[in-house]
């Protein structure tokens, strides 16, 4: 199958963006990988879209090693064009047989999907590509410039969410696990905690528009498999491979923003530059990560491009390290996977350690939380973030759940890190509230 490939000019960028999310949400499965205008210079796009199915591999419940090894023959198969698709977190299963089955998954996301898309649309600053297989580029444009921007038939949605734990049991949970860091078992934990409402009714377009208004991160999307449906605001990538280069960017460290009072707001970005609490936890991740490219680039070539670099967003100020090492040709994403999944900032350290205890003090699998939605080009560069800051909803079932979690350690304290997790989820809440 041949793909068509055609450049348009002259758009108006606002309107079409828009008509790109509403066009891509009539397919069954659609990408729309968001940038919101994001500086820098790691970025390649404004916004990336995928749709239609011409070939996928599904694991729906990750539990044999063989799984990743099927994977990349997959990725074999259909080298030299786009792939899109998402790893959930309980894919790690497949790269850790010891682990135990994951818990019950209220949502309907398979463990990892990845599709080779009928359509492949890349919006830059003025001008769209389209890249399309049995339908003409010309022929998907007058698509999106015909599609209607939808209002939703109801008001702002109101949405009362459940936590699978109280304040007093997270404490609770947070106190055991530092009795774990205590006796040597781990150095540090990504512990995370859901909110969920079993009767929820909403337009995922709309919800997923009015998150990202109130949050517009760099790696957000509006990712749908069948009827299940992730809003992501995200600020964190988590692996990327530019020519010979692999990057990744864990986030460890989060202050709130002073948005009425600018004076004070530097202060609280002073202050967690200085922090040395969030100092501590983001070295550790950096060490870990470090470790994991280790395992798969080149002898000596990983290095710490930034420490500690601290960036705001619209919501909070984060703490940003980036590391980068270089690959030889021969490694592809399944590689990548398997010597870097789960990403070190949604684990801690070491890394299977902590994966034990997640699986045991956690109250509900996190499925595609805390995973990583993304795309490989035909060049074999691709990109893909970390799943947080997000509203997963099963259309179905009418189940809504976001999940919100924060690094252990010995010196944390729990009241704080409640605290920490419901900042973080300040734009979620305000959408739904």
């Amino acid at each position: 199958m041949k793909r068509q490939q055609a450049t348009f000019t002259n758009l108006s960028f606002s309107i079409i963006k828009e008509q790109l999310l509403h066009w891509a949400n009539q397919y069954n499965n659609c990408s729309f990988l968001d940038n919101h205008f994001y500086p820098s210079q790691l970025h390649t796009y404004e916004c990336m879209v995928a749709v239609g199915v011409c070939n996928s591999f599904t694991v729906e419940n990750a539990s044999s090693a063989t799984q990743l090894s099927q994977l990349a023959h997959f990725f074999n198969q259909q080298s030299n064009d786009w792939l899109f698709g998402h790893i959930g977190y309980d894919f790690k299963n497949a790269l850790f047989p010891t682990l135990l089955p994951s818990k019950k998954k209220h949502l309907g996301f398979a463990d990892l999907f990845f599709y080779q898309p009928q359509i492949v649309v890349q919006l830059f600053s003025n001008y769209l590509v389209i890249a399309s297989i049995n339908i003409t580029p010309s022929e998907v444009f007058a698509q999106i410039c015909n599609t209607q921007i939808s209002v939703a038939e109801t008001p702002k949605v109101k949405m009362a969410m459940q936590g699978r734990l109280s304040k007093a049991a997270y404490i609770e949970q947070i106190q055991q696990l530092q009795q774990h860091i205590l006796r040597g078992d781990c150095y540090e934990i990504n512990f995370c905690q859901e909110f969920y409402n079993e009767q929820a009714y909403i337009h995922p377009v709309d919800v997923y528009k009015q998150l990202t208004q109130i949050s517009p991160n760099p790696f957000s999307c509006f990712y749908k498999q069948a009827h299940n449906y992730l809003l992501c605001a995200s600020p964190e990538r988590y692996i990327k491979k530019q020519g010979s280069v692999l990057i990744s960017q864990p986030i460890k460290g989060t202050f709130k923003r002073h948005l009425t009072n600018p004076i004070a707001d530097k202060q609280m970005r002073s202050q967690l530059l200085n922090s040395e609490k969030d100092k501590s936890e983001n070295v550790m991740v950096v060490d870990l990560v470090r470790n994991d490219l280790s395992r798969i680039c080149e002898r000596g070539s990983v290095k710490v491009d930034e420490l500690f670099g601290v960036y705001t967003f619209p919501q909070v100020h984060q703490m940003i390290s980036t590391i980068s090492g270089i690959v030889n040709d021969s490694i592809n994403f399944a590689d990548v996977l398997g010597a870097t999944f789960p990403m070190g900032s949604m684990t801690g350290a070491p890394k299977c350690k902590v994966m034990e205890l997640i699986d045991a003090y956690e109250p509900t699998a996190r499925g595609l939380y805390s995973g990583a939605v993304g795309y490989i080009s035909p060049d074999g560069n691709f990109d893909f973030n970390v799943v947080i800051r997000s509203l997963l909803y099963n259309q179905q079932t009418q189940y809504l759940s976001y999940q919100v979690g924060g690094g252990i350690t010995y010196y944390s304290h729990a009241e704080s890190e409640y605290e920490e997790c419901l900042l973080k989820a300040a734009a979620i809440q305000a959408v739904l509230l």
